[in-house]
């Protein structure tokens, strides 16, 4: 099966303005494509995976990444998705979250031999000239069809500053200027920017002409990647230390069972025949499947190594195998107990990072979603001490899927 024909085989393509000649372009590995990421964390998140994976597809086909990463943009912030305007960030926070993106993306795209760029469109858009860009660009735009585009439309009611309102033309002015520094002649973005996206390649027409060769193209990214990179307690990131290994597998070892196919077709590198094969797997062969898909994933973001270690401490919690060892854990001080050397559970749980805070921790007890070795606590005055927490410690259990091992130093 030929590249085009898997991105969509795998449910990544929503819509394609020349889908002949896109097709063609991918297929023959002459797509020099980008991807923008704006840097309004300092790391990246599992929202954005999927982009990241058709990136490395696509490099593997012998096309171009261009990974562009928003310094410019960053500082208006994008309206899409938002029901109020993004925190304005100083240059300094910006610059920071840029070369953290690098650093992440290097894990999954090949910068070596100019096989892939990574380019800051502040490069460009810190130095435009306002009078200058209202006549060579602005005038290349329509406010009514802005106006209509979804990025703006839902966000008219509650108010739309026009800091954000020059989102569209500054993102369609990064595809003008990458298609004329480094040949770029394809877009890909969520399915939130298709307006922005079309923005570009019609500036690209209107000021080098028709022949001037440009293309868009969208996956399907917003209503899927961003909804992988939410749970209910925040992002679940690619850093490590936002984001242990072992917490970045039990997110994906916990996906809904109607989820689970999709994220190993969009997601993994595994041959479609084997994904495929598995539609007919039911009851506990989908916890297979699921661990496959978090074996998958670990491996790709954090290494083998990590991804074993992650296996292997969960097969110990939920199925009584493996070792305890490389689960997440967290260290009592001397200082956390009383004076008679107790520490209660509510204390345990918010000093390790289980609970938020006491009232938090106390509803969790009194509610049974909380267990200690195996055993459920419903008693909020439980103490605890120093000897509880030798050796291996305690495994503390909130919910389904929160676990901790607490030891003493």
């Amino acid at each position: 099966m030929q590249c085009y024909d898997e991105l969509v085989a795998r449910g990544l393509i929503a819509q394609v303005t020349d889908e002949e000649e896109i097709r063609k372009m991918v297929n023959e590995g002459k797509a020099v494509f980008y991807i923008g990421f704006d840097p309004t964390a300092d790391s990246l998140h599992v929202g954005h995976f999927m982009a990241l994976c058709l990136m490395k597809r696509l490099q593997m086909a012998g096309n171009k990444p261009i990974a562009l990463i928003g310094g410019g943009t960053g500082m208006v912030g994008d309206p899409s998705g938002r029901t109020d305007m993004r925190q304005m960030m100083t240059t300094e926070t910006i610059e920071h979250n840029c070369e953290c993106f690098k650093r992440q993306m290097s894990k999954f795209i090949d910068f070596s031999d100019n096989k892939a760029l990574m380019v800051n469109n502040a490069d460009w858009l810190l130095d435009l000239n306002y009078i200058e860009l209202l006549r060579e660009v602005g005038s290349c735009f329509s406010v009514n069809n802005m106006l209509r585009a979804e990025c703006y439309k839902q966000r008219m009611e509650k108010g739309l500053s026009f800091l954000e309102f020059n989102y569209m033309i500054m993102q369609s002015y990064d595809f003008y200027e990458l298609f004329q520094r480094y040949g770029c002649n394809m877009q890909f973005g969520g399915d939130d920017q298709w307006s922005n996206m079309l923005g570009g390649t019609e500036l690209i027409r209107k000021k080098l002409g028709k022949d001037a060769y440009a293309m868009t193209i969208t996956l399907l990214l917003n209503s899927e990647g961003k909804k992988m990179g939410k749970t209910q307690s925040g992002a679940v990131w690619l850093d490590p230390d936002k984001t242990s290994p072992f917490d970045f597998y039990q997110y994906w070892r916990n996906v809904a069972d109607a989820d689970v196919l999709k994220c190993l077709r969009m997601l993994t590198f595994l041959p479609l025949e084997e994904i495929d094969a598995m539609d007919k797997w039911e009851g506990s062969q989908l916890n297979t499947a699921k661990e496959i898909l978090a074996y998958e994933l670990t491996k790709l973001v954090h290494g083998q190594d990590e991804a074993e270690k992650a296996k292997e401490a969960s097969r110990a919690l939920f199925k009584g195998q493996g070792s305890l060892e490389n689960m997440p854990s967290f260290t009592l001080a001397e200082s956390d107990f009383n004076g008679e050397g107790l520490i209660d559970i509510l204390a345990v749980l918010v000093k390790s990072g289980l609970a938020p805070s006491r009232a938090e921790a106390r509803r969790n007890v009194e509610q049974g979603g909380v267990s200690v070795d195996g055993q459920q606590l419903k008693d909020v005055k439980k103490t605890f001490g120093k000897d509880d927490f030798a050796g291996d410690g305690m495994i503390v259990k909130r919910g389904k899927k929160n676990f901790m091992k607490v030891t003493l130093s």
